[in-house]
C-alpha cells in the first residue's frame, strides 16, 4: 500500500512528464503532422511522382508519424494514471487487481499493469489484431498442453517441415544432420515402442509398405535389403 510521501511523489513526476510531453507535442506541431506531407515537401502533387522519387521524405514522414504516435500513447497513459489516483484505484494491475509493486512505480508511474500482465500486453501489441479471434497459424490447433494424442495443428506442421521451409533452420540451430534440424527432431512419430519402428518384412525378408506404423524405418529397410540382395 502507498503512503501519502510515495503518491504524492510520484503525483509530482506524472504531472511534470504531462506537461513534458505537451509543451514537446505543441512545439515540434505534433512532429509535423498538423501539415499534409505535399506541404511538407514542397510538392504540388504526390500523383505524378514515382515512391522512390520521394523516398527519404516518406521514411522521414513514417517515421515522424509512429515518434508522434509513441508520444501521443504515453501521454494518454500518463492522463490516465491521474485520473486512477483522483479516483483512489492507482497502484493497482487492471487485469488481476494485485497491488503493484512501488519499485515498479517508481520506474514507471503510468503503468497500469504488474510486471506479469504487462508482458501480456506487450506480446498483444506486436500482433494483427484478427489473431484476438484467430490466433496464430497452426498454433491454435497445437493441443500438446491438452494431452490430446490426436493428429494436431502441431503434427501437421512437423509433417510438411522436414520437406523444408522459407527460413532453412541451420541458419538458427546446431546439429550434424539436416534430420536433426526440424522442430521436435527426437520425437517418435508413427510409433510408441522402439519395437514398433522396425518395419514389418514378408517372407522374403523385403520391407512391406503400407503395414509398418514408421514410413522411415519401411524406406531405410527397403534401401539395405535392395543393397543386400543386388
Amino acid at each position: 500500500m502507498l503512503n501519502e510521501e510515495q503518491l504524492s511523489g510520484l503525483k509530482r513526476h506524472l504531472e511534470g512528464e504531462k506537461e513534458r510531453l505537451q509543451k514537446k507535442l505543441s512545439d515540434n506541431h505534433h512532429y509535423g503532422m498538423e501539415e499534409g506531407m505535399n506541404n511538407a515537401i514542397g510538392e504540388l502533387s504526390g500523383y505524378d511522382n514515382h515512391p522512390a522519387d520521394i523516398g527519404t521524405e516518406l521514411f522521414e514522414r513514417g517515421k515522424d508519424l509512429a515518434l508522434n504516435e509513441d508520444d501521443e500513447e504515453q501521454l494518454e497513459e500518463v492522463e490516465m494514471a491521474l485520473l486512477r489516483m483522483e479516483a483512489h484505484h492507482y497502484g493497482s494491475c487492471v487485469v488481476c487487481g494485485k497491488e503493484i509493486p512501488y519499485e515498479r512505480l517508481e520506474a514507471v508511474p503510468e503503468t497500469s499493469y504488474c510486471i506479469d500482465h504487462q508482458r501480456d500486453k506487450d506480446i498483444s501489441n506486436r500482433r494483427p489484431a484478427e489473431e484476438k479471434v484467430l490466433e496464430r497459424p497452426f498454433a491454435r490447433t497445437f493441443h500438446d498442453q491438452q494431452d490430446d494424442p490426436g493428429f494436431d495443428g502441431e503434427d501437421a506442421w512437423q509433417a510438411v517441415e522436414r520437406y523444408g521451409t522459407s527460413n532453412p533452420p541451420d541458419y538458427f540451430r546446431d546439429g550434424e544432420d539436416y534430420n536433426e534440424l526440424t522442430e521436435d527432431h527426437e520425437e517418435r512419430i508413427g510409433f510408441v515402442e522402439e519395437v514398433e519402428k522396425l518395419a514389418v518384412a514378408g517372407v522374403d525378408g523385403r520391407p512391406i509398405e503400407g503395414v509398418s506404423m514408421n514410413d522411415d524405418a519401411t524406406d531405410q529397410g527397403k534401401e539395405e535389403w535392395e543393397q543386400n540382395n543386388q
